[in-house]
């Protein structure tokens, strides 16, 4: 029978467009001392090590032996995980299953990204057939321009959606100080005159490149109990993957999407995700990625989410908070990004989220993590153990 598991500490760095200041393992050693700090354990408790990063985008490889003498990992068990865009999702969900199965009673989870060192845009490039995958063949961008045409013709949305859901994050991340871009962006207009990147998609929909790390600490409630601080209790994951669908009209598919969501959702009882969970933060990598997500994972109805964006529900201290971090859309890390959506419920559920606390009784909170293959990673987490 799996153990009840519990994160017990959050660790995570100042994101900033590059580190010249510091090596990987620095980077990373950053993070495990906060997530240490904030457990009040030291490192000879810690069983195993998890880490992970996009290597293809950095052009290092097996960085895990070396980094090992930063984080205090010498001599201890430990596996490095590359999943693409979840990679700091299954990150988590390795830790969790590690403890749950009564392998280590306490294992840290390390996500990190240095993509000064590397070519990001050349990694991206490299992993589309430049025949078959043409229709993206300017990466992610193409693509999440795609999608928001898309959105908006099957929604009826108009272009400065894509603007509101900006300024949100923008509010957000500006009352969090581990954020990367915190830009004092004041009303849609404004966001409306940055440039074209693919129509309607602008620079400032977009995910900027972040250099950081994230840690997270879980443990099981036999430890947890015993610690000073309040656990946050892990109570389910999981992970869907199959491969992007183009379909006619400029779409994708969302089926991982919704099949993680549903299978989630249901498994755990939730019929009304928007009124039982009190927090979510979602990987969107565009602006319009946010609204087309939030309706894939059961959040609300095809269409309405633009709608409720512009009616300011979305708010951290407003009826359902998204992204009360600022989201992907303001810190992107990209081995560390989703462990950061991870991390960031896990504040929120134990009131330690600072400025950005969001206003409704925290209970239960989910995360999600997304991968251009069309994997999908999702966590749900809860402020009680019951």
């Amino acid at each position: 029978m799996a153990r009840r598991v519990a994160i017990v500490g959050v660790g995570q760095t100042y994101h900033r467009s590059k580190r010249p200041d510091v090596n990987i393992g620095e980077l990373s050693a950053e993070a495990v001392r906060a997530a240490l700090e904030d457990a009040g354990v030291s490192a000879d408790e810690i069983g195993a090590y998890i880490t992970g990063n996009m290597e293809l985008f950095e052009g290092r490889y097996g960085q895990d032996m070396w980094q090992a003498d930063y984080i205090g990992a010498v001599g201890k068990p430990g596996i490095r995980v590359t999943t693409g865009g979840t990679t700091g999702g299954t990150l988590a969900c390795i830790a969790f299953e590690y403890v749950a199965s009564g392998v280590y009673d306490m294992v840290m989870a390390l996500g990190f990204e240095k993509q000064s060192e590397g070519d990001t845009r050349a990694g991206l490039k490299t992993v589309a057939d430049p025949l078959w995958s043409r229709w993206y063949s300017t990466g992610a961008i193409g693509y999440f321009a795609s999608q928001a045409r898309f959105y908006m013709k099957e929604a009826g949305a108009p272009e400065e959606a894509g603007s509101m859901v900006r300024l949100r994050l923008a509010k957000h991340a500006a009352l969090n100080p581990h954020a990367h871009l915190r830009l004092d962006l004041q009303s849609v207009g404004q966001i409306m005159e940055s440039p074209y990147l693919i129509p309607p998609l602008r620079q400032m929909d977009m995910c900027p490149t972040s250099e950081g790390a994230c840690a997270i600490i879980v443990a099981s409630e036999g430890k947890a109990s015993k610690m000073a601080r309040k656990p946050v209790w892990v109570k389910d994951w999981i992970s869907v993957h199959k491969e992007v669908v183009y379909i006619r009209g400029g779409g994708h598919s969302v089926a991982d999407l919704q099949m993680a969501a549903g299978r989630l959702f249901q498994r755990n009882g939730i019929t009304r995700p928007m009124e039982e969970i009190s927090v979510a933060e979602i990987y969107g990598p565009s602006t319009w990625a946010e609204l087309e997500w939030l309706e894939a994972y059961g959040f609300c109805k095809k269409g309405q989410a633009w709608r409720l964006e512009e009616k300011g529900n979305f708010y951290f201290n407003r009826e359902f908070p998204v992204n009360p971090s600022g989201g992907v859309v303001c810190t992107n890390p990209i081995g560390a990004t989703a462990l950061i959506r991870v991390a960031e419920v896990a504040l929120q559920l134990r009131g330690g989220a600072g400025d950005r606390q969001i206003a409704r009784r925290p209970t239960l909170g989910f995360s999600s993590a997304w991968g251009g293959s069309g994997w999908t990673v999702a966590h749900l987490l809860s402020a009680t153990k019951d």
